[in-house]
Parts: structure tokens; sequence; C-alpha cells
């Protein structure tokens, strides 16, 4: 027993040690996911302002460029205006340059547009690929958290058993047995004792009727209509022997007991 109660002192123990060594990853775990939600919240909300510009940088983009083909649309129709005589020429030479200026502001403001889109654009897929990540890396953590957590409820169950069974003292059971054993054999020794003494307790009736044995009712009737005949016959004996028996000397009484041996002897 008490090479099993090494072995179960060093389950304990080393239930224990993991239970030590769980406490703190599980805190670490929860921790880190916890800034990890933070950081993916801020990712979220730059995400969302990242994406706010590139859409409003497009949107943009698209005026600029739409902006330029109407520049270019109006230099057209004054130079066909002066053509069909409608403008003067110079003017529409004049105005017709000042359009096309319109024009290549607007298609420089388009290019400088364009370019904001595609690193905007650029910087949003990188954002949403993080984003991602750390979700993946959230739920990769939770996951694990989880599985630490159960492990330290079944360490800590099996800690607590370990820890009963090695509490366990082989010596205080074998002795309480043994108490009982005593206990058992000193009331069966105290009952045959008892038993002992009802038995030299028994009546000479009892005697009588254990001598006689089974189906002794019967004779026992007998018996006592015997001894009512032989009172009988005595009364009328001693009637009958008056007279002749008157001078001599009276005979012996007999006892109960001769009177029956000789009533038996005559009834053979």
């Amino acid at each position: 027993m008490s090479f099993f109660k090494r072995i179960f002192g060093w389950m304990s123990a080393e239930s224990h040690a993991v239970m030590d060594n769980l406490e703190d990853p599980i805190k670490m775990t929860d921790q880190g996911i916890r800034e990890l939600k933070g950081d993916l919240d801020k990712s979220l909300q730059g995400l969302a302002q990242v994406k706010a510009i590139s859409i409003r940088t497009r949107k943009e983009y698209e005026q600029h460029k739409q902006a330029a083909a109407d520049w270019e649309r109006k230099a057209v129709l004054l130079l066909q205006k002066a053509n069909t005589g409608q403008l003067d020429v110079a003017e529409a030479d004049r105005l017709a340059t000042e359009a096309l200026s319109k024009k290549e502001q607007a298609v420089a403001a388009a290019q400088t547009h364009e370019k904001m889109v595609v690193q905007n654009e650029a910087q949003v897929t990188k954002m949403e690929q993080n984003v991602q990540r750390l979700k993946s890396q959230i739920s990769q953590w939770e996951n694990e958290a989880k599985t630490l957590k159960a492990r330290a409820k079944v360490s800590e169950a099996s800690s607590k058993i370990n820890k009963q069974l090695a509490s366990i003292d082989s010596s205080s059971t074998v002795a309480m047995l043994e108490r009982m054993k005593n206990k058992v054999e000193e009331t069966e020794a105290l009952a045959e004792s008892y038993g002992d003494i009802a038995d030299a307790n028994v009546s000479v009736d009892e005697e009588i009727n254990k001598a006689i044995g089974p189906g002794s009712g019967t004779s026992s009737l007998a018996l006592e209509q015997l001894k009512e005949k032989m009172r009988l016959g005595d009364g009328s004996a001693s009637t009958g022997n008056t007279a002749s028996s008157e001078g001599a000397s009276a005979p012996q009484e007999e006892s109960e007991l001769d009177k029956l041996k000789n009533q038996l002897k005559n009834n053979q």
C-alpha cells in the first residue's frame, strides 16, 4: 500500500504542477485575446476610414475626368461655332483656349486622384487582409483558451481524486474491519452462551415431554386416565375388604409410583 500511496502522491503532485503551468497560459491567452480584439476594433475603424477616403477619392477622380471631357467638348463647340460664323473666330479661339486650359487642369487633377485611388485601394486591401488575419488569430486563440480551460478542469478533477486516493489509510481501514470482526464474534459467543443458559433452565415437565418425544399428548392423557382408574380402584378395594381386614394390621401403603408400576404390569 505504501507503494500505491507514493504513486497516488506523485500523480497528485503532477496534477498540481499541470495546474500551475496551465494557470499563466490561460491568463495570458485571455489577455492576448482581449488585446487582439482591441486591435481588431482599431483596425476596423481604420479600414472604414481608409475605405471612405478611397470612395471619396474615386468619386473626385471620376468628377475631374468628366470635367476634362466636358471642357474638351466645350472647346470643340466653340470652334464649330466659329467655323459656322456664329461666333467671332478670335473670340472662339480665346474661349476654346481657356476651355482647353481648364481641361488640362481637370486632367491633372484626375491623374492625381487616380494615383490616390490606387494607393487607397491598395491600403484597403492590405488592411482587409490584416483584419482577416486578426480574426483568424482571435478564433485560434479562443479555441486554444477553451482547450486550456477544459484541460484545467480535467486536471483539477483528477487532482482532487488523486488527493482523496492518496489520503486513504489502509491500516485504519484494516483495523476497523478487525474491530468489526471481533464485535461479531463476541455477539455470536454471547448468543451461544445465552442459549446454554436457557437449556440449563428447562423445567421437569419440559424434560419429561422432551424424553417422551413428539406425539406424547395422547400418552399423557392415557396416563392421567390410568391414574384416575387407580384412585377409583383403591377406594373400592379398601371398602370391600374392611371387614376381613379388621383386627389385622394394615398393610404398608404403596407409593404412587409402585401403584403405577403394578397397574402397568396388570395391563400387560
